[in-house]
């Protein structure tokens, strides 16, 4: 009787599958912890060296952390019914500590430590707990004890690196992500409980489609929001324009490229498989790295608009050309994951930017800029050529392709 009651949590077969408004709500805390993300980044724009290696990765920690928040949610969303209350319960509280975070963000690594970990930990250990609380007696209730008993583990990680020395917290925040992250991928294992691997979870593929398209939308508005922002807080001069254009046409670019076959088949190809959770798991991967690719290119938008022609530096590159470096080896992968296997475009276009790099160091960072621009468009011309008089492609991910095994209670 219980288990049955805890039945009516799960996602029924009917569902739409689409994401809801609620949960387009629940985006705009994470517009927010973007936008404070690429603030830290374009704070490291005069740093060289192990200083600009270390800013980067204390960023990167911070963005890791947002992003575990917002992809369990999605998963979340995914596996139960949205509409009902208490996992719309989940949705805004899980909102407002994400919100937490982003406003505490760009000090979180010094003087607001404590409510950036705080509302990291009522995020990773309270929800799963209630979660588990709703499904009573309903086998899958399993699944979200594990999650709350590994994120108890990783907890006095984040709390001795908030309240302890500064310099101890760096490496006291990466053992803590380290542990969260392995147990996501390990399934969170416990004694005689065994393992839930995620792969074998049974999800709404479509919904999770919509998830990642939107996010990865969410990080171009973004960059959409630097340009603007920093162009509309300097002199309208003619090469500040001129950045601002071509900054725009890389933004754009970033969305055609993306949005090309792969990007645009998400939901098919998520479909198509047996184990959609599988391929998921995947593609969670990927857009990882395809919105941190832009946010990492929207920094050197900001670098660019300010000084257009200013003095090269080796502190702006790793923004203006390692960002749409990361972007173009992620959309190769995104290829392959929906496809099996890569058009030439991309691997092309990313030589192409390995090769300019040596001399783009001695440019202007307009020069970086236009080239990068100029690159994809190249990309995305070949790919629309190649494309040209031809139907639309069939995904065939090599993932995700095994059945599942139906007697996985927990699945």
């Amino acid at each position: 009787m219980a288990a049955g009651r805890g039945a009516g949590l799960l996602r029924p077969p009917t569902s739409s599958g689409r994401a809801t408004f609620l949960e387009l709500f629940f985006d705009l805390a994470f517009v927010v912890a973007l936008t404070r993300v690429s603030q830290r980044f374009a704070g490291l724009g005069e740093d060289t060296g192990w200083t600009l290696v270390l800013g980067f990765g204390r960023t990167l920690l911070l963005f890791l952390a947002l992003w575990l928040i917002w992809s369990h949610t999605a998963w979340i969303t995914s596996r139960y019914e949205p509409e009902q209350p208490v996992i719309q319960a989940v949705v805004v509280g899980t909102m407002f500590a994400g919100l937490i975070m982003a406003v505490t963000l760009p000090r979180a690594m010094e003087e607001r430590a404590l409510p950036f970990a705080a509302a990291y930990l009522l995020v990773m250990v309270v929800r799963p707990l209630v979660i588990a609380a709703a499904l009573r007696g309903h086998p899958r209730r399993l699944v979200p004890f594990r999650l709350a008993v590994w994120a108890s583990a990783s907890a006095p990680l984040w709390l001795a690196g908030a309240l302890g020395p500064d310099d101890l917290r760096l490496p006291l925040w990466v053992a803590a992500v380290a542990v969260d992250y392995v147990a996501w991928a390990l399934g969170w294992p416990l004694p005689w409980l065994g393992a839930s691997k995620v792969a074998r979870w049974r999800i709404a593929g479509t919904h999770l489609a919509d998830r990642y398209q939107q996010m990865f939308l969410i990080a171009l508005g973004e960059s959409i929001l630097v340009i603007g922002v920093v162009f509309s807080g300097t002199d309208y001069a003619a090469d500040r324009a001129a950045a601002f254009a071509v900054a725009f046409a890389t933004s754009a670019l970033l969305w055609r490229i993306y949005f090309h076959c792969a990007g645009l088949l998400l939901t098919d190809a998520l479909d198509r498989v047996a184990m959609p959770a599988r391929l998921g798991t995947a593609l969670e991967r990927t857009h990882l790295l395809l919105v941190l690719s832009v946010l990492v290119t929207a920094v050197g938008y900001e670098l660019v608009i300010d000084d257009p022609f200013g003095r090269p530096r080796p502190s702006w590159l790793p923004f203006v050309v390692g960002g749409p470096m990361l972007f173009l080896v992620s959309r190769v992968r995104l290829e392959y994951e929906i496809f099996g296997r890569v058009s030439r475009s991309q691997p092309i276009g990313l030589v192409a930017l390995l090769l300019c790099t040596p001399a783009l160091a001695h440019w202007a960072p307009m020069v970086g800029l236009s080239v990068v621009a100029g690159v994809l468009a190249l990309v995305a011309l070949v790919d629309a050529w190649w494309r040209r008089g031809r139907p639309m492609e069939a995904p065939g991910s090599p993932t995700g392709g095994e059945k599942p095994d139906v007697g996985d209670s927990e699945a």
